[in-house]
């Protein structure tokens, strides 16, 4: 948490809603992912592992998405 806090926080605003969206959303995203990772280390209940699981893999595939989006030329 305190990792996903301090990287929002250093993350430069644009002023662009959208790439500012993106670049925030990203270490949010990290940070769920962090939480899930040490769920599936720490956790017994399978409702809750299996829903960690499924966070992982949606963003991941979110994160690459903004990546993606960030890099773009145009941006």
């Amino acid at each position: 948490m305190e990792r996903m806090h301090r990287t929002m926080a250093e993350t430069p605003v644009s002023g662009d809603p959208d790439r500012d969206f993106a670049a925030l959303m990203m270490p949010h995203h990290e940070g769920a992912i962090d939480m899930a990772r040490l769920q599936l280390l720490h956790g017994k209940d399978p409702v809750l592992r299996r829903l960690a699981q499924e966070i992982i893999i949606e963003q991941q595939a979110e994160i690459e998405l903004m990546r993606q989006w960030l890099a773009k030329p145009e941006r």
